[in-house]
């Protein structure tokens, strides 16, 4: 499985880190993927980690899953990449998951992708998305959509990407293995 995890400056670190961790735990290649015009990229506290790769080298075809981790302004980033929409419909075009935590679900949201969707994102970033249902919980799976409120459910978040892409009992492994004491 090939997981790529979009990273624009401004990310919010466990956003990004929490589900790359356990994505590569459960098996997955996740390749973190730099927005911005050099492949080290400076998360939301001024953190900074380098990529694997641009965006302009990926086309997406090998591509299982797709991550937008949040934090601001990354996620105004992202929204307004067009390679960014670009491969957020290739994946919906292919029918993969696409994973979105704390202000990137408006990203899916100003493209109409949540539209009549359940969704869960960061309060207030539902004012962008005033056509899908924000139901409360942490974090929603509806179709091949996964969205999650924030930073404080990003173990969640990545446990149900890992759910999701290799099934509950990958995933229950992992939650167990790490929440031991």
């Amino acid at each position: 499985m090939k997981v790529l995890m979009l990273l624009a400056n401004g990310f919010e670190e466990s956003e990004a880190i929490v589900p790359a961790d356990i994505l590569k735990r459960a098996g997955a290649e996740v390749q973190l993927v730099s927005v911005e015009d050099s492949i080290q990229v400076v998360s939301t506290h001024g953190i900074k980690l380098t990529a694997d790769c641009f965006i302009s080298e990926v086309n997406g075809d090998d591509m299982d899953a797709l991550i937008l981790p949040g934090g601001m302004p990354g996620a105004e980033t992202l929204s307004q990449s067009f390679l960014v929409k670009g491969l957020v419909e290739k994946a919906v075009e292919k029918g993969i998951y696409v994973a979105a935590i704390c202000a990137a679900p408006f990203v899916l949201g100003k493209m109409g992708l949540l539209d009549g969707r359940n969704i869960a994102c960061y309060p207030g970033f539902e004012a962008y998305m005033p056509a899908a249902n924000l139901t409360g919980e942490k974090v929603e799976v509806d179709d091949i959509f996964i969205t999650a409120q924030g930073m404080g459910v990003s173990l969640e978040f990545g446990l149900k990407i890992a759910e999701m892409l290799f099934g509950a009992e990958t995933a229950d492994k992992i939650a167990e293995q790490i929440r031991k004491a």
